[in-house]
């Protein structure tokens, strides 16, 4: 699958049809999440690997990373309307999830490969903090979007745990109208990729 066609698909799947404000569900680009993919795939994490998505939502990031080869890929949400929306999308892409409602710090599973698109905390500070303990523990490599923002912030945080986050790339991520406190038709947010990697040396 090219890119474009996986951009395409994407772009395609249902958004969250009642988005709560307070998980911070801002549905991933479509461009943003074919680009971390496609990265991800070129280092050798997603073909024939099991993938984990953390906080799924509607379910893009492990829909495609299913269509570009993942052997297995779970997403887990707390939000069963989320997860829903994930299961329907999923068939519409003709691919299978494994779909699980959990609070982010009880997820124990262990994978290869952990992608994920975290809350930013806009809305609770330091609400992307649980999401990175979860994903240390469950994978030695983890690509995970946050605001440019708290980049310095992200690197100290995982070197503690014997990771190493590497900003990848810088995005635009754009954020549509949702919600009554929003006082723009769409607003931009500076994001970073990260490519974390356990390296076993602990800070």
């Amino acid at each position: 699958m090219k890119r474009r066609e996986l951009e395409m698909a994407l772009q395609s799947l249902s958004l969250f049809s009642a988005p709560s404000p307070e998980l911070e569900q801002y549905s991933t680009p479509a461009v943003i999440a074919a680009d971390l993919l496609f990265d991800a795939l070129a280092r050798g994490d997603l073909e024939g690997r099991k993938v984990l998505d953390l906080g799924c939502g509607t379910g893009p990031l492990g829909i495609g990373a299913a269509l570009l080869g993942a052997d297995k890929v779970i997403g887990f949400d707390k939000d069963p309307a989320a997860l829903e929306q994930a299961a329907a999308n999923a068939a519409k892409a003709g691919v299978v999830l494994d779909l699980r409602q959990s609070d982010i710090s009880d997820v124990q599973e262990k994978a290869d490969t952990v992608i994920m698109n975290p809350p930013f905390g806009a809305q609770r500070k330091g609400a992307d903090r649980p999401f990175l303990t979860a994903a240390m523990r469950c994978a030695p490599v983890i690509y995970s979007l946050h605001m440019s923002s708290t980049e310095d912030f992200v690197q100290r945080f995982v070197r503690r745990s014997g990771y190493t986050a590497t900003p990848l790339k810088r995005y635009k991520f754009g954020i549509p109208y949702m919600f009554e406190f929003h006082s723009k038709a769409k607003k931009e947010v500076d994001v970073t990729l990260f490519y974390i990697l356990k390296t076993g040396v602990l800070e």
